[in-house]
């Protein structure tokens, strides 16, 4: 099946992180099968940020001239008092980012990415071996009677064997499960409402045109609760992340609908302009428990390597979740492209050793940034605040340290050679 430099390696899993993974693997010259248990290959409509750091590695990866065509980019990161709407802080993004990274900071359709990234995993004139890909094959069992040949069994019972089984299939990973790793699921106590909400009701009303005009990333703090806006597709929808604490029912399910009514009793007492922006969201809001992974370094066992969600799922605390598992993807290829069969035990745990700690801290701070973001009004809120002020991240990382250089090795994965100057 394989050729003399290749590897045969099954992802599990064919979301964002999945495919990046995929991809990227791919562009080293291995054979890549995706295992999807979903019956067709999507998104859910929601918006995703990528920073410098997974904006670097999807450039990397070849792909500027298609993220350039899905793109928007926000020229400001602001942050706003809950009840009165006040700026606390203004941190500047696009040229800057540009200018200070030499990598974007931009929003896209979570749609939209995915589509970039499947098309290049499929495309037949990209390097190394076209990505193979299955839906309906949801991962139930790891085969390991041949340890070096692990196969990926599938619910309709169809065997995949390969050299590198990956487990990309997120917080509820059935990779995970499947090969025995501990449990360090945990839940946050929160949920999230998630709705698209159409760009042309924003223009159209005075009170929310302003989120039109400009294109910045809004985050808006409470006591309990917080709220995430921006616009993607260039206007064409506002995207908006609204937590707060969970209800029993939502704890249970993991997910379900919600009305307009729902995300408007959210958030009582607050400024007028979030009721205005919230009651735009029509018949496609949703609401997901807010859970968590445990920090956790082991990420492989034997020849089976977990990855993205999988093995550091994080709260949206840092909006940083599928770009870890990007950075995840593109170390795990460069690993496994340095060696020979004899010593992909050893590439699994160099990719471990590189990531794990990155990626924990992360996680760290994520956790860190949630009761941060939620503090009652007060003294702690206005020593908050007044740090925010003088901004260089929220929590113990700062954003230099979490957007600056890359995780690579490879010095043309840097993306310093490419012409972002406005």
């Amino acid at each position: 099946m394989g050729s003399k430099q290749s590897f045969d390696i099954v992802v599990a899993g064919g979301g964002l992180g999945g495919l990046t993974a995929a991809l990227a693997l791919r562009q080293k010259g291995f054979n890549v099968i995706v295992l999807e248990k979903a019956s067709q290959l999507g998104e859910v409509g929601a918006g995703i940020q990528t920073a410098p750091n997974a904006s670097r590695i999807l450039i990397g990866l070849g792909l500027r001239k298609q993220l350039e065509k899905i793109h928007t980019e926000p020229q400001e990161q602001v942050r706003r008092r809950w009840r009165d709407g006040n700026v606390i802080a203004l941190t500047s993004l696009g040229s800057r980012c540009i200018q200070d990274y030499n990598a974007p900071y931009w929003h896209y359709h979570r749609a939209d990415l995915h589509r970039v990234l499947l098309d290049a995993c499929v495309d037949p004139l990209g390097p190394g071996p076209i990505v193979t890909i299955h839906t309906d094959s949801a991962v139930t069992e790891i085969d390991r009677s041949a340890p070096d040949r692990p196969v990926a069994v599938t619910s309709t019972g169809a065997r995949y064997e390969a050299d590198v089984v990956v487990g990309a299939d997120g917080i509820r990973s059935a990779v995970r499960d499947a090969a025995g790793f501990s449990d360090t699921l945990e839940f946050s106590g929160e949920m999230a409402y998630r709705a698209l909400i159409p760009g042309d009701k924003i223009a159209a009303d005075p009170a929310t045109r302003w989120l039109v005009d400009r294109f910045q990333s809004t985050i808006w703090y409470g006591p309990d609760r917080h709220l995430v806006h921006y616009m993607i597709r260039n206007g064409e929808y506002l995207n908006i992340v609204a937590i707060v604490p969970c209800s029993a029912e939502i704890e249970q399910r993991w997910s379900g609908p919600a009305s307009v009514d729902d995300l408007v009793n959210a958030f009582p007492g607050w400024d007028d302009r979030v009721h205005a922006m919230v009651s735009k969201a029509e018949g496609n809001a949703s609401v997901w428990a807010m859970y968590r992974r445990r920090r956790d370094p082991i990420w492989v066992d034997g020849r089976i390597a977990l990855l993205g969600d999988a093995c550091h799922a994080m709260l949206p605390y840092q909006a940083q979740g599928a770009s870890q598992a990007m950075e995840d993807a593109a170390v795990l290829a460069e690993e496994l492209a340095m060696v020979s069969h004899t010593d992909i035990d050893g590439a699994l745990m160099r990719y471990v050793a590189r990531r794990a700690k990155h990626a924990g801290m992360v996680q760290d701070a994520s956790l860190e940034n949630m009761s941060l973001y939620h503090l009652p009004d007060g003294p702690a809120q206005t020593l908050r605040d007044e740090k925010l002020r003088n901004f260089d991240g929220e929590s113990d990382v700062s954003y230099d340290w979490l957007w600056s250089g890359t995780p690579l090795n490879d010095p043309d994965l840097h993306a310093f050679t490419y012409p972002f100057a406005k």
